[in-house]
């Protein structure tokens, strides 16, 4: 049975303070709480021991936000998945499109990075998604088509079954657009029966995929109605505690 999921992108925003006044505020806010959802927040590289720390014994589970694509050695400023790992976090956002976009990664290098991250035993939340002028020419199906094959259809079917994946429309990241949820359903359909096609249908039926792209309190309770959509990788909307509890709320 796949995992619902509202997971927070902090990106780079919160100084190390002001990252743990944040998790312990969504920490209170959960106390005594059961959500039908897991609930993962996703925090620059330098926050994540303290928040461990601080959100030990609540329901909050933790991911960062990258890794290297290199094991370890003469990497200057570099953090692997090994060290992300020692931190006490489960999860590893990778191939966000800010990724791709500003540094210049390439299906190669997610490749390693996921290779990487599994080896150390996270589980990765790899994000796919198409860029304004690719959905306007209606190539968003080819284009996460590729991004899956280029990165993560190279692993075993028991590997791939600990990934999640996350559909965020470029063009949807911070503008305030948002997919539909009739739009955000037909490519979750369609990202699931490519799985199928490459694993099964278990493995497609059991794959937790996720939606980014401005998702918020107000739109979040339609988009996760649709059958495909199994929660959020949620931006600017992660960042305040009540939002946040908002969109976990929608569950």
């Amino acid at each position: 049975m796949r995992k619902n999921i509202v997971a927070g992108n902090w990106k780079m925003n919160k100084t190390l303070q002001e990252g743990v006044a944040l998790a312990t505020e969504l920490k209170e806010i959960l106390k005594g709480q059961k959500p039908n959802c897991e609930v993962i927040i996703g925090t620059p590289f330098i926050h994540l021991a303290t928040v461990a720390e601080v959100i030990k014994g609540s329901v909050i589970k933790l991911s960062a936000e990258n890794c290297a694509d290199k094991e370890s050695g003469a990497y200057t400023g570099e953090v692997s998945a090994a060290m992300v790992k020692s931190t006490g976090a489960e999860y590893c956002i990778l191939g966000h499109s800010e990724r791709r976009q500003y540094y210049h990664e390439t299906y190669e290098i997610l490749k390693e990075k996921v290779l990487l991250a599994l080896a150390n035993g996270l589980k990765p939340i790899f994000c796919i998604g198409e860029l304004k002028e690719e959905r306007e020419a209606g190539k968003q199906n080819e284009v996460v088509k590729a991004q899956l094959e280029g990165s993560v259809f190279n692993l075993s079917a028991e590997d791939f079954s600990k990934i999640v994946l996350a559909y965020e429309p470029v063009w949807a990241i911070g503008t305030g657009l948002t997919a539909t949820s009739d739009q955000a359903e037909e490519i979750h359909a369609y990202i699931r029966s490519l799985i199928a096609a490459k694993y099964g249908k278990e493995v497609a039926e059991n794959t937790t995929i996720l939606y980014g792209g401005s998702c918020k309190a107000s739109n979040a309770k339609e988009l996760f109605s649709k059958p495909d959509v199994d929660g959020g990788l949620i931006g600017g909307a992660s960042l305040k505690a009540p939002d946040f509890k908002g969109i976990i709320d929608a569950f």
